[in-house]
């Protein structure tokens, strides 16, 4: 079942230029289910610029699954967190490293990205990398606890040091509510995650209009 949404932007190409465009990630939802390449694939269509698989701890061969069932259209716009192998093997994007820390693969020469948990390590992790996600920005929430990433503050002195730029995605928490915000703040880029999957049931529905058209409103805004 293919669902039709359609995005409508008008913008002059004055005003396009005078606005600063960020770019909009997807992350998936830790564990597989029915519809995902169903949705993933309609939001993709929809003009999502990367979609990043997280799947920890999963068999590659779902992952392999999953990928075989989104058009190989949408492959360039791809990355993998973890079995770095499907990079090649699909002709992704390229690679995510979640570890501050870690390196990319010996030998490899693709193109990869990465998280950081604090500005500090910003400078470090920024080099070489297509761009880095800066972790925790809005903190993590759930029923029990609502921790704030970072100070309006610390975000404004990491911009005026160069921290803070084009190469650098906001993570956790982001909502269609705080992007302007966000875009304020000089981010090149946001990461959806609960604010997209918390509008479709995996375990109830099948209909996911009400996803596809909060994506519309949000793809609106970053533009």
């Amino acid at each position: 079942m293919k669902i039709v949404v359609v995005c409508f932007f008008f913008h002059t190409f004055a005003e396009r230029n005078l606005k600063v465009v960020m770019k909009l990630i997807l992350m998936t939802k830790p564990t597989f289910f029915v519809e995902e390449d169903k949705i993933l694939s309609n939001l993709l269509e929809e003009g999502m610029d990367f979609l990043h698989i997280y799947k920890p701890d999963s068999s590659p061969m779902f992952t392999e699954r999953l990928l075989s069932l989104i058009p190989e259209e949408y492959y360039k716009k791809i990355v993998v967190h973890g079995h770095y192998y499907l990079k090649d093997e699909y002709g992704l994007r390229g690679i995510h490293i979640d570890n501050p820390e870690a390196k990319p693969p010996l030998g490899y020469k693709g193109k990869f990205s990465r998280t950081c948990n604090t500005i500090e390590q910003l400078r470090d992790a920024k080099k070489g990398t297509e761009y880095v996600f800066l972790k925790n920005m809005f903190g993590n929430s759930s029923e029990q606890e609502k921790i704030q990433g970072f100070t309006t503050e610390q975000i404004a002195d990491a911009r005026k040091q160069g921290l803070i730029d084009r190469h650098v995605y906001a993570l956790g928490g982001v909502n269609i509510d705080n992007l302007k915000e966000i875009k304020q703040m000089g981010f090149g880029g946001v990461v959806i995650c609960g604010d997209i999957w918390r509008r479709f049931d995996i375990h109830q529905q099948q209909d996911y209009k009400d996803l596809l058209n909060h994506f519309c409103k949000i793809r609106k805004i970053v533009d």
